[in-house]
């Protein structure tokens, strides 16, 4: 590592971002919007389409296929004031899958507006013959553990939080849900139930723009991290030091680590899509890296975790085959795990060679991520975009960055 990060002032991650530059709605066409060209510090842009254009074609793409699930629920009190749910992740059972198929009662973790007038701690909502009921329990730090049950039809979790929930959009868009938001802020590709948020990135790829990937011979691989409020989680503080990173469950199939080795042997540059799932690929380097010296260690990176233990530092190849291996010996074909990894500059990376992004909030761990890949840079490309009438967050533009 080339230094920590700790001592970073957040302020110098700081820009001027215009209310009206914040896309409130989707572009028109997924793929129509447009996108930078990041290239060896050369910029410029296309439309979102053109991406295939601008890889080499032995290039590997990785996406994070999670879908956004219907975590804000609303309950109206018998005071007559209204109380906002938002699921954050499960409790119990803790697996996702199996919260979301069980047709028993669960528990999740949840942030709650509106806290204090919810005297009783109990709420119901009824649709027909379906009823929800939820119990506050305990105090979870900033967050509650809430108890779900449901009567009136066999249905489960999945299917009950589907009904009486909303898509919980970003908080700047400061706006109420529209019908197109059901569709537009989920991927094509959102296969496993359990973010809060959409991996962005990926909102612009289309049918069309996989063909055209698939023609140039550019690979698909697909992890699951699955995204929390904690995305948007701003750094208070004045350092980075003192700024707690969100933690989120991820999986990866064995398939995946396979195809990933075989493209580090062959010297295939590896691109994620997004922040999460490049949060994933190098969490997947420092796993490889801890299982040297702990061949039984639990798949968990801590937020300081690489900063802290420049001496694990193996070859990238080396480290997913340790995986492999302790797969192997556990006979899984899933690994399953956490992350509170934070990318800063002065971080390394190991198995990242681009990233196709958004842009992102000012003072925010993700705008850091990205000044860890094209280092000071990011100055430039966020210039570029303001001067080029980009729009920016969750609905904004896309970006191809290729240090």
């Amino acid at each position: 590592m080339r230094q920590s990060p700790q001592d970073i002032r957040i302020e110098d991650y700081n820009y001027a971002l215009p209310e009206e530059r914040i896309a409130k709605f989707p572009a028109e066409a997924r793929d129509g919007s447009k996108l930078l060209l990041y290239q060896s510090g050369r910029i410029g842009h296309t439309v979102f389409r053109n991406l295939p254009e601008y890889l080499t074609p032995e290039s590997v793409l990785l996406f994070n296929d999670t879908s956004v699930i219907h975590a804000r629920l609303h309950f109206l009190l018998d005071n007559g004031t209204t109380i906002e749910i938002l699921c954050i992740e499960p409790m119990t059972p803790h697996d996702y899958q199996q919260n979301f198929s069980s047709t028993n009662p669960v528990r999740w973790k949840c942030l709650i507006g509106g806290n204090r007038k919810w005297k009783s701690g109990i709420a119901t909502k009824q649709d027909g013959a379906l009823t929800l009921s939820i119990t506050r329990l305990q105090r979870l730090d900033d967050a509650f553990e809430v108890a779900f049950q449901w009567s009136g039809a066999e249905q489960s979790f999945g299917q009950v939080l589907a009904h009486f929930g909303i898509i919980p959009l970003p908080p700047y868009l400061n706006r109420a849900n529209e019908a197109t938001d059901q569709e537009r802020y989920q991927t094509i590709y959102a296969r496993a139930q359990g973010s809060v948020a959409a991996p962005t990135a990926g909102l612009h790829f289309t049918e069309y723009t996989f063909a055209a990937l698939d023609k140039s011979g550019i690979e698909r691989l697909f992890v699951t991290l699955h995204v929390g409020a904690g995305t948007f989680k701003p750094v208070k503080s004045a350092t980075v030091a003192d700024h707690q990173m969100h933690e989120e469950s991820v999986m990866v199939q064995r398939q995946t680590l396979e195809r990933l080795l075989d493209a580090l042997h062959a010297g295939k540059p590896i691109i994620p899509v997004g922040t999460t799932s490049m949060r994933t690929l190098e969490s997947l380097y420092w796993y490889g890296a801890l299982l040297a010296q702990q061949p039984d260690a639990p798949f968990y990176i801590a937020q300081w975790m690489p900063y802290e233990t420049a001496t694990l530092q193996i070859p990238p190849a080396t480290a997913l085959q340790n995986i492999l291996r302790q797969m192997d010996a556990a006979h899984k074909d899933m690994l399953e795990g956490a992350t509170q990894l934070l990318i800063a500059p002065g971080y390394q990376m190991q198995l990242t060679s681009g990233l196709i992004t958004n842009f992102h909030q000012p003072n925010s761990t993700l705008l850091l991520l990205v000044a860890a890949l094209i280092g000071e840079d990011w100055r430039r490309v966020y210039q570029y975009a303001l001067a080029h009438d980009f729009r920016f967050l969750s609905y904004g533009d896309s970006s191809l960055l290729l240090p």
